[in-house]
Formats: structure tokens, sequence, C-alpha cells
């Protein structure tokens, strides 16, 4: 039970640093490779097909 417990601690704290570590940088989270904040203009993105960031719909 004890290991339980040392784990759970584990990684509550660990998830608490990340929390406040984006709390502190205050920046939105972002993929690795940038997602279609990084597709140049005219482009179509290869999921979804849009061509500019400006016009996705929401359903």
């Amino acid at each position: 039970m004890i290991e339980f417990l040392t784990v759970f601690l584990l990684i509550a704290i660990s998830f608490a640093a990340i929390a406040i570590g984006v709390i502190v940088k205050n920046k939105p989270i972002s993929g690795s490779c940038g997602g279609l904040a990084n597709i140049e203009d005219g482009t179509p993105c290869q999921i979804c097909g849009r061509t500019t960031i400006g016009d996705c719909e929401t359903n």
C-alpha cells in the first residue's frame, strides 16, 4: 500500500509542477510540429483541406 501512495504522490506532484509551469509561462499549449499555425497561406491542410487559418467552420 505504501508503494501505491508513493507513486500516486509522485505523479500528483509532477502534474502540479507541469500545471504551475504552464500557468507561469502564460503561453498557449501547442503541438510539437506547430499544427495549423505553421502552414503557409495557400497550402492546404493535410487533414481537412483548409487553405487559410481563418476559414475554419465549427459544427
